[in-house]
């Protein structure tokens, strides 16, 4: 006897909730990329750029 045609009621699993980012969490991120941001610049004109930039 085949089970193809019958139909099992399972409960839904459940949904995972989304992550919410507290506003203390967005201030913190915001400001290391801001850091991350001036660190990047001036390592490029420490170390990169051509000394005609400086």
């Amino acid at each position: 006897m085949s089970d193809d045609n019958i139909i099992k009621f399972q409960r839904p699993k459940p949904k995972k909730e989304l992550r919410t980012i507290t506003r203390g969490t967005r201030k913190v991120l915001t400001w290391l990329a801001i850091i991350g941001a001036v660190g990047l610049v001036w390592a490029y004109f420490q170390f990169v750029s051509p000394p005609s930039l400086t």
